[in-house]
Parts: structure tokens; sequence; C-alpha cells
């Protein structure tokens, strides 16, 4: 994905070079940010408990690439790891050049009676639902510990306790304005909705979790905002649907997840989309550090997916409770050329999907084996 922004970045300049439009056009394309990590070691002033992960390697091309991931391994034990995720609604509140204010709002009632943080909770990511994958049966569970399953499955299937779950507690609602220079409404995918300096965002956010006495970094801030997407470049590119980072002590560095809950059924990031792939890419990718060779960039689990068209970003419906969620498909460990592979029936993704993938694959930054 990184890659893919800069192309983009290019030719965006490349097109409006030495035209008078340049302060109104905009360009738009759903993708995803990978900020780096900073670590400083100021803000966290005592020792506090780290994240459970564990580190392993791969094979590719005769290559070892190393990685380190959320949980414990799956070859060598047997358990369930269970972590809390501290959900964060944000009331994003936009300001016109009058003084008025339009919020979204993520406790906002939608069609279904609920709030998009209610919906969040009952969904997939958070409730369990059976997944079957080509004949397989990778347990009664919630979706990301499904999907790490099947990465793994020829470890998990003799080690069948083994899961990954996620605990949500919400925490009280935060409401931000955004300066004027750093954010404006609009329409895109037919939606209404905040359009947030993405950069300015994420300091925000690592200027606040610290003042959150049950943050640490062993559990997961998750700041979830309604209707929204971030925008670089002053707003000409648009729009990042969510990312996940890393700061503060090297030692014990603190992640989090930032997502935007779209309410739409058609739209870029609808629902839980832009969870289940920033979540994904938390578990497998927590300190946005993991260096693979075969794709030439980090081990992001979702980029190569999001911007299929059948499906559409790559996302999967399930219903659950009478409302159908949209959750994005992600790529196994065998899409970044691990031999042997692990994953279930040898799949490139989740879902059973193998070749060459039409997101990063469809610029050939990974397409071996075609």
């Amino acid at each position: 994905m990184k890659a893919f922004r800069l192309l983009n970045g290019v030719a965006l300049f490349a097109a409006l070079a030495g035209s008078s439009l340049a302060q109104q056009a905009q360009v738009s394309q759903p993708m995803y940010a990978h900020p780096k990590p900073i670590y400083d070691n100021s803000h966290f002033a005592q020792a506090s408990t780290a994240l459970q992960t564990w580190n392993g390697t791969f094979q590719y091309q005769g290559n070892t690439d190393h990685f380190t991931m959320v949980g414990t391994d799956p070859s060598a034990t047997n358990v369930t790891t269970t972590y809390t995720v501290y959900v964060i609604p944000v009331k994003i509140g936009i300001k016109n050049s009058s003084g008025q204010i339009t919020y979204f709002d993520p406790l906002t009632k939608l069609s279904n009676g609920q709030t998009a943080v209610q919906n969040m909770i009952a969904s997939p990511i958070f409730q369990n639902q059976d997944y079957t994958i080509g004949g397989t049966d990778l347990g009664n569970t919630q979706f990301e510990d499904a999907y790490q399953r099947g990465n793994f499955w020829t470890d998990v299937m003799t080690n069948t306790n083994y899961h990954l779950l996620l605990k949500p507690t919400v925490l009280p609602e935060v409401t931000v304005v955004v300066p004027t220079n750093k954010g404006k409404t609009g329409n895109q995918f037919g939606v209404n909705v905040a359009e947030v300096d993405y950069n300015w965002f994420d300091a925000q956010v690592q200027a606040g979790l610290p003042k959150l006495k049950q943050v640490g970094p062993n559990t997961l801030p998750l700041i979830m905002a309604y209707n929204t997407y971030w925008t670089e470049l002053g707003g000409l590119i648009c729009c990042i649907g969510g990312w996940h980072n890393a700061y503060g002590n090297a030692n014990t560095p603190q992640t989090y997840s930032i997502y935007g809950y779209t309410n739409s059924s058609t739209a870029f990031a609808s629902d839980v989309s832009a969870l289940s792939h920033e979540l994904g890419e938390w578990i497998d990718d927590p300190y946005v550090n993991n260096v693979q060779g075969a794709c030439g960039g980090i081990l992001e689990v979702g980029d190569p997916i999001e911007n299929e068209t059948n499906p559409k970003y790559g996302d999967y419906t399930y219903t659950l409770g009478g409302f159908t969620y949209h959750i994005q498909d992600l790529v196994n460990l065998q899409y970044f050329g691990q031999t042997p592979s692990t994953s279930n029936n040898g799949n490139w993704t989740f879902q059973g999907q193998n070749g060459n993938l039409p997101g990063l694959g469809q610029i050939g930054v990974c397409s071996f084996g075609q």
C-alpha cells in the first residue's frame, strides 16, 4: 500500500502540474495508511506489561523472513490468549467558515435502532460464528481468530485449542472539533462524510492515549470514528479508512488502531470492513516492522485485497443478529511466498482465493507464481 499511495501522489502532481485547478482537485481512492512507529521513551514513566507476542520465521526463495505477531506460537502452544480492546468512540466535529459545526457521531442511532458502536460490538469481529472455508471448519469463534487459525492451520489442526480472542470494553466518547484547515465535509462513495487530515489526527491520538489510565501496552486502544475518512496532502488525496501504529517506550511500545465505520452497504470501509482489515494487520504486524522480501514491504495482510472489484473492496458479507456485516478478506503467509505453507488448504487468503490478487498484485508487486 505504501508504494500504491506514492504512485497516486506522483500521478496527481503530474496531472495537475501548472494547473490553476490544483487547489480544488481531489483524488478519491480507497486506501489504508501505514505510519512509521515512533519510540521516544517519554510516554511511560513506569515499567508496563508488554503485549503478548511471539517471534517466527518463514522461508521465501531460500531467504528467511522474520516476524513478530500477536498471540502465542501456534506450533508450540495450545492455549487461548485474550486481549482487552478499549473502544474509544470519537465524535468528529467539522467547523465551516461561519463557525457552524457538523458532527459525525458513532453514538447516533442507525436504521436498525442500534448505534454504530453497538453494531460493531455485535459484529463477527467480537462475537462468535462458524467459519468453514473450503470444507475446513476453522471454528465457531471471532473472525480474527478464525483468520489466524486458518493462517497456521497445519499447526492448529493439531493444537485445536489455540485461539486469539478480543474482549471489547467501550470507554466514554471523546469529542474532537477539527480545525478548519485540517478538515472539511464532503461526499465520498455516495456518503456525506468528514474528511480529516491523517497526520494531524494521528498526532492527536498519540498525545491523548497516555492520559487514559486504562490503556497500557498489553491492551489495544481502538479509536472509532463514524462516516469519516482521512486525507493527505492538504486534503488533495482521500480516502484513508484506517491504520494501526505503535509509539512510546521501545521495550514496551503502545500499539493502537484507528478506523472509520461508514454507514453504507456499498461504500468503502462499510460498517466493520476497515476494522477487520486493521485488526488482521495488527495481529500479524503489530509494530509495523515485519519486513518481508516477497512483496517488497511490510507484512500488511489486508492491502493485497482492498482494491478488489469482485467482491468490491474484498468484502464478504456475514449476517449476525439480523444485521449484514462487511468483512474484508485477508491474505495468509502463503501469499508472501511462505514455504512450506501452513495455511488452510495452502490458500493464499482466508476466503480461499489464490493467484495474482487485484490489490498490490495488480501493479506487479507480488505476482510470483503467475
